[in-house]
């Protein structure tokens, strides 16, 4: 192989490898899994978290779409609308047996990626999600009622509760309805109609506090 051939087959190696063996999995084992010897392997990368950067870059970043991102600000479609055409691409695209036992394997072990990442969901999506909610609502924008964090655990509830069709069945090896769209539906449905007198109580609640905290 030549070098950028190397490399390439060494990181789908590796994720091959640490979705079965998890974020511990050695790299002693992966280099005789992939046939080469463990130097040759920290010639490409010197170390195992560099490797695990890598891994990163290609298996979240790289699966990450900018459309979603425009999705969310396209005012043409009511934000229910755009947060559901959301919601259902991205499940799709994440629900894999490689991204879900990374991801939760890094949590488990204490590795920084799972963070990393779900701090580029909540600033990327979910703070513009909820400042459209909010416009919707007619409540006050983000510039005069800052985002709380109760707003944002109504964002990772919803979030949570779709991804847990895929822990489900490649996290618990358990049987998942065949029908994951009509899952998705009902789960978004449910949620979008609750979401209203909700975001409206927190917003009343928070502009309660801050005029008991300036009188």
């Amino acid at each position: 192989m030549n070098p950028l051939e190397r490399k390439r087959h060494i990181v789908e190696g590796a994720i091959d490898f640490f979705a079965e063996a998890g974020i511990e999995g050695q790299t002693r084992e992966l280099a005789a899994r992939l046939g080469i010897t463990q130097p040759l392997l920290y010639r490409y990368f010197p170390s195992k978290e560099d490797l695990l950067e890598q891994v990163y870059q290609d298996l979240y970043l790289k699966r990450w779409k900018p459309e979603w991102e425009a999705l969310i600000g396209d005012r043409s479609l009511p934000i229910g609308e755009r947060f559901r055409r959301f919601e259902k691409d991205y499940q799709k695209t994440i629900l894999t047996y490689d991204w879900l036992r990374i991801f939760f394997s890094a949590g488990l072990k204490g590795f920084a990626l799972p963070g990393r990442y779900l701090g580029r969901v909540r600033e990327r999506i979910f703070a513009p999600v909820l400042t459209e909610f909010r416009r919707e609502f007619g409540l006050p924008s983000p510039a005069r009622l800052p985002l709380s964090d109760r707003e944002f655990e109504l964002m990772y509830g919803i979030h949570g509760a779709l991804v847990y069709v895929g822990i489900r069945k490649y996290i618990y090896n358990m049987k998942v309805a065949s029908d994951q769209e009509l899952v998705f539906d009902m789960q978004i449905d449910a949620f979008l109609g609750g979401l209203e007198p909700v975001m409206r109580r927190l917003a009343n609640a928070e502009i309660a506090n801050r005029g008991r905290a300036k009188s």
